[in-house]
């Protein structure tokens, strides 16, 4: 019972939010939120205060991009589960393996991976390509004890790349195929949503660049690339996708799939 109304109560502050629409660019709010009811930023009314820095952080990137007039990204495709049907998977979009399905989380809803059983499972989504695309998708792993989850978002199909994050390492890592080719440092925290933003583009004939960044989700999105690598071998076209090994053995979510022009 005490679930359901903390549920209702997300809702009923979700609602109370949104009397004045948020931006399209900006995607779907948070689905799950803090149960607290705080004065909004940018005249949204009352809500969350999870809901209230998430529309902090929209409104700092639509300042700075008209203040530098950058464009706002065109979206290829976009997907946040909310219009899905639950125990599904949403059409157009491929299951590599594993028990993936649409389920209820907070006021909205999420792609889950069960957590058994332990091996790596993929969805692949939208166009098929060589290079020129960005993906991006909020991922959610919790660790149990010293075992923790591998999160990753990719381009180029099954083979290609894929920008990864390692808890066990505490590495945010580019692999190609299964060889890393480039790591840093990463700071990944057990129960909370992060961000990651990948791109593979062409440099110049014969070189190519992949290049990820990764952030928690209700930070504001960092200006600048965080891990690289340049690649002077032809990719191959392939799709955009999501990863998972639960070796946790507990669920992994994906939320907020969008694929953008490269930059």
């Amino acid at each position: 019972m005490k679930h359901v109304l903390l549920a209702l109560l997300a809702a009923a502050l979700t609602a109370t939010a949104v009397d004045r629409s948020f931006p399209a660019q900006w995607g779907p709010p948070p689905a799950i939120q803090t149960q607290d009811y705080v004065d909004l930023p940018g005249g949204y009314g009352k809500g969350s205060s999870s809901l209230g820095n998430w529309i902090k952080v929209h409104l700092e990137k639509d300042k700075l991009a008209q203040a530098t007039g950058a464009p706002a990204a065109i979206a290829i495709y976009s997907q946040d589960f909310d219009k899905a049907e639950e125990g599904k998977v949403p059409d157009g979009m491929l299951v590599l393996d594993g028990g993936f399905a649409v389920k209820a989380a907070g006021s909205g809803k999420v792609l889950e991976l069960p957590g058994d059983p332990l091996e790596t499972f993929g969805v692949l989504f939208g166009p098929t390509e060589k290079d020129g695309l960005s993906v991006q998708a909020s991922l959610l792993g919790t660790g149990k004890g010293r075992r923790f989850p591998v999160l990753a978002v990719g381009l180029n199909g099954v083979g290609g790349y894929k920008l990864q994050v390692s808890p066990a390492k505490k590495m945010l890592e580019i692999y190609k195929g299964e060889e890393v080719k480039a790591a840093i440092p990463f700071d990944w925290k057990s129960g909370a949503w992060v961000t990651l933003k990948f791109q593979v583009r062409k440099v110049k004939d014969g070189e190519w660049k992949a290049e990820g960044k990764a952030w928690p989700q209700l930070e504001a999105e960092p200006a600048a690339w965080q891990v690289n690598f340049t690649d002077t071998a032809e990719p191959a076209a392939g799709r955009p996708s999501i990863w998972g090994l639960p070796f946790s053995g507990t669920p992994i979510q994906f939320d907020n799939l969008l694929v953008t022009p490269a930059k």
